[in-house]
């Protein structure tokens, strides 16, 4: 079965970009960084995101991001599905931090439960279907409006999301050209999927 091994960030200055992430989210081998200035605006396709156990730690996770350089895209806040917020990287790199939660039940830990990388798509049925054909199984799918995959043996869990739908939940302009600023290892060969975002096979 094709998965995600790796997550490699096209960055303008890699130092600056760990540095920030070590700070930010206390991540360190689950992003990979590339220095890149391909050229790249607005909207880039995708989100990051991750999902804690309680709400303190979305408070945590945010606050970190903020102190460290990020900027609010949506400020952490309940909703009917639970409690998160959305941040920009100074990379440029959407990231949310949530939680089904929306009520503490213990200490804050500021544990990581997963990640979750969120595609874009303008045709989420193609999409889908590409993926199947390239060795991806289906976990769970919502017609042309979610598409989420099974990751058995990732660390990361990949999902299709409509673009507009995408941005909308990020909290800025679908609108966006250039570089997606991201590439995807693989244990399978290279491809670049129907929205353009790139998998290449993956280095030890």
């Amino acid at each position: 079965m094709t998965s995600i091994k790796s997550i490699t960030l096209e960055v303008p200055d890699p130092a600056l970009a760990e540095a920030f992430y070590k700070e930010a989210f206390g991540l360190d081998t689950q992003v990979r960084l590339r220095a890149s200035e391909a050229p790249t605006t607005g909207f880039r396709g995708f989100t990051l995101s991750l999902t804690v156990s309680q709400p303190s730690i979305v408070k945590g996770l945010i606050g970190a991001a903020l102190d460290a350089g990020a900027t609010s895209l949506k400020p952490v806040a309940k909703s009917f599905w639970g409690y998160g917020g959305v941040v920009r990287a100074p990379d440029g790199s959407i990231w949310k931090v949530a939680t089904s939660a929306k009520k503490d039940t213990g200490p804050d830990a500021r544990k990581i439960d997963e990640m979750v990388l969120l595609l874009g798509a303008e045709d989420v049925a193609v999409s889908k279907r590409f993926y199947v054909d390239h060795g991806l199984a289906v976990a769970k799918s919502f017609g042309r409006k979610y598409v989420e995959f099974a990751s058995p043996s990732s660390r990361v869990k990949l999902a299709l999301y409509g673009r507009r739908a995408l941005a909308k939940d990020a909290g800025c302009p679908p609108e966006g050209t250039g570089s997606h600023r991201i590439v995807i290892g693989t244990d399978a060969e290279p491809f670049t999927d129907p929205d353009g975002f790139g998998w290449e096979t993956a280095q030890a």
